[in-house]
């Protein structure tokens, strides 16, 4: 009988390590290099960070992703989105390059900026995998963000990250060069034979799809010929390539997260942003700077109102009342204003004909007085009381009933009454309302409320932009009602002046 070593492995079974060992087990590494500035993001991240960093980190990435696809369904240029976007990344993301210090890649400051790009990267990799619609989003957006990059890196240090990721592409041999150079010539726009010359790359077509379609390249027997001139398209191909198969991967890993109830919110949240980005109101951005808001002006403020303020406020007037949502979601737009608690109980209060002061103070008072924090909650919170909402807030939460007047119109409504409503508003030009029905079928709402301020204040943007008075970064996408409002009367009522600082006298 032959007796088989027992410590040899059996080739049908598998190695089962025991899951305790595989848990305590020392890491194989836990400080990553960052010798270059750009990343394919093939290596996940191990070194350990903060819950806070883990969120911040997070939310940063996801408000330049935010910015990028809205460039693009706003069909702006290459040029206008960088122009857009870069100084949204430096002051969000930002991401030097080696020569941008004289220690080189060694420079601590280079090495937080490229770890923050990593673990964002990866967190939001994880925050949007769970579906096919949010990969397929969260890699085309990367991508673009990438080519963005790629473009205005330094030269050097380009051609030092490309050489360092070893593509396995096959170089064209001279004999082949001479053999096809007519056809090479005739198939690539602008070649000049001199750089016929040149490096050129057999790959196969569908690696270079943008470049086959904008027929740049000689096609033969399934392999296309692509000029070193090129080789940003050949990256960009392999690095969506990496990306989509890294988002899979990490499908199929989601469950494992379920068990860590720390992670699980956070990445939630993240997810829902990618609805509209989430975005946080300082008290110092709310209010205007000596502005007067008092419960007599309100009406007159509402032609600077985004939709859903302004058909809250409507209804208001119409019936002299509003459920509770809908009380809620006007009292903190209201609060956000700089409108006091004082003015804001004299305002329902007015709002309210129809009732008497007794039936007020019992059933409405408390309630504007708890958002305010001046009654309720906790210690922390009283005398702040609640944040006006968001975008991303009205959108996801609450929907709207039956006899209910909160929410988004872009999103609850219906496209012939939203159609109808902006109409009433002003909002007559067939492009801009065609444009609405688009986005709110492609479920992007934010975009919409975006198109429709800006062509309600196409001539004060155009003026802004050429005297020089706001930047990129002060006209970025609108994803919050109180921001929609300031920017609207600022615009309105000189932009110069309310920005830096000085007083604004209210119109009446």
């Amino acid at each position: 009988m032959i007796r088989h070593p027992t410590d040899r492995i059996d080739p049908k079974r598998r190695n089962i390590i025991s899951h305790k060992k595989k848990q305590f087990a020392d890491p194989t590494y836990k400080q990553q290099e960052y010798p270059n500035r750009l990343s394919f993001y093939d290596v996940p991240p191990t070194a350990e960070i903060t819950l806070e960093q883990f969120e911040q980190w997070a939310i940063d990435r996801l408000r330049i992703l935010a910015e990028l696809e809205a460039c693009c369904f706003r069909n702006k240029t290459p040029t206008e989105t960088a122009a857009h976007i870069t100084p949204l990344l430096l002051k969000y993301l930002p991401l030097y390059s080696n020569t941008s210090s004289s220690l080189g890649p060694q420079d601590e400051k280079l090495k937080l900026e490229r770890q923050k790009d990593h673990y964002s990267h990866f967190i939001l990799r994880l925050a949007f995998s769970s579906t096919e619609d949010l990969r397929r989003r969260f890699a085309r957006i990367e991508s673009a963000l990438f080519k963005l990059r790629f473009q205005t890196d330094d030269v050097r240090e380009r051609q030092a990250f490309i050489e360092s990721l070893d593509f396995n592409w096959e170089v064209v041999p001279e004999d082949e060069k001479r053999e096809l150079g007519t056809h090479l010539l005739n198939a690539t726009p602008g070649l000049r034979r001199q750089e016929l010359e040149g490096g050129w790359f057999k790959v196969n077509w569908e690696m270079v799809p943008e470049l086959v379609e904008s027929r740049r390249v000689f096609v033969k027997k399934g392999k296309a010929y692509v000029p070193a001139r090129e080789q940003m398209s050949m990256v960009l191909a392999e690095f969506g390539a990496r990306l989509d198969k890294g988002l899979e991967l990490t499908s199929r890993a989601l469950p494992r997260l379920d068990e860590d109830d720390r992670l699980t919110p956070i990445l939630a949240h993240l997810s829902k942003n990618f609805v509209t980005p989430d975005s946080t109101l300082a008290d110092a951005d709310s209010a205007l700077p000596g502005a007067p808001i008092t419960a007599a002006s309100v009406d007159v403020l509402a032609q600077h109102f985004p939709l859903c303020m302004r058909n809250l406020h409507t209804s208001l007037r119409t019936n002299s009342h509003l459920k509770h949502f809908g009380r809620l979601q006007y009292t903190l737009f209201l609060k956000g204003l700089g409108l006091s608690l004082e003015d804001c109980l004299v305002f329902w209060r007015r709002s309210f004909r129809l009732i008497t002061d007794d039936t007020f103070n019992k059933e409405y008072r408390y309630n504007v007085r708890h958002a305010y924090g001046d009654v309720g909650g906790d210690a922390l919170r009283r005398g702040r009381g609640y944040a006006p909402f968001s975008c991303q807030k009205i959108l996801t939460e609450h929907p709207p009933g039956s006899g209910e007047s909160h929410g988004c119109p872009y999103r609850h409504f219906s496209v012939d009454n939203l159609t109808a409503l902006l109409q009433t508003t002003g909002v007559n030009d067939r492009e801009v309302l065609r444009g609405v029905t688009e986005d709110v079928e492609k479920k992007r709402f934010h975009i919409a409320c975006n198109r429709v301020f800006e062509w309600a204040h196409r001539g004060e943007l155009k003026r802004a932009k050429e005297d020089g008075s706001w930047g990129a970064a002060d006209l970025d996408v609108i994803v919050h009602p109180n921001t929609y409002f300031k920017r609207s009367y600022l615009l309105r009522n000189g932009a110069a002046a309310g920005r830096g600082g000085k007083e604004v006298e209210m119109e009446m």
